[in-house]
């Protein structure tokens, strides 16, 4: 940086505890809000973080903060998922397959549907989540593509209707104190994506979903 008087000026990096803090609260963040949702009293994170009221404070200064950025943290681990799955597996559905699941596990269906209602209405800049969620569609649909064009993925169907099915089925089921749920969130998922195999085995109705459909429907 440089001053008024032409000198430079190193602007200071964040310390290496403050970055594992706000690691932490993030980490602590997701964790809570799936299991109770977006309005878990932010005590709760903080002592789940194990760091101070303060600390959290001085990370993000409102629910919606912290909110946006677990988003955005979701949203960016899947896509470097899907990017490995991409970059590391020659069978194009197994690639898909392997980004699926382990969309799962960031919890992707329970995480983003809190971006929707009063959070949307009262935070009005979204860049960040509209750059996240880009990248991650585009990934997504690069990988039915592959898979499309290797005639493994039957034709009658649109990334919107994965994402639907992503979201759906890891959602937790309210009410319910299941042990070891992931490992039946895991064997839905197993079961959706055989029904996306080429060939298809029935005439799905309607007409495959899109993202815009998706959006015009939000």
């Amino acid at each position: 940086m440089v001053t008024a008087t032409g000198r430079t000026r190193k602007v200071p990096r964040p310390r290496a505890d403050a970055l594992r803090n706000r690691e932490r609260i993030v980490a602590a963040a997701r964790e809570v809000f799936v299991e109770f949702g977006p309005e878990v009293p932010l005590d709760e994170i903080a002592r789940r973080a194990e760091v101070g009221n303060a600390t959290l404070y001085r990370h993000f200064a409102d629910r919606g903060e912290l909110i946006r950025e677990v988003v955005c943290t979701v949203m960016d681990r899947a896509s470097v998922q899907a990017e490995r799955a991409l970059a590391e597996e020659s069978d194009a559905f197994e690639a898909l397959g392997r980004f699926v699941h382990a969309a799962a596990d960031e919890r992707i269906g329970a995480l983003c549907p809190m971006l929707a209602g009063d959070f949307e209405r009262h935070h009005r800049d979204h860049s960040d989540l509209d750059e996240a969620r880009m990248r991650l569609e585009g990934m997504v649909e690069e990988l039915m593509e592959q898979a499309r064009a290797a005639g493994q993925l039957r034709p009658d169907v649109a990334v919107g209707d994965l994402m639907v099915a992503l979201s759906q089925l890891t959602r937790p089921l309210p009410g319910i104190g299941c042990p070891g749920i992931d490992r039946f969130v895991h064997r839905h998922l197993q079961l959706f994506l055989d029904g996306l195999r080429a060939p298809a085995l029935s005439a799905l109705p309607g007409a495959p979903a899109t993202l815009e459909d998706l959006r015009r429907e939000a």
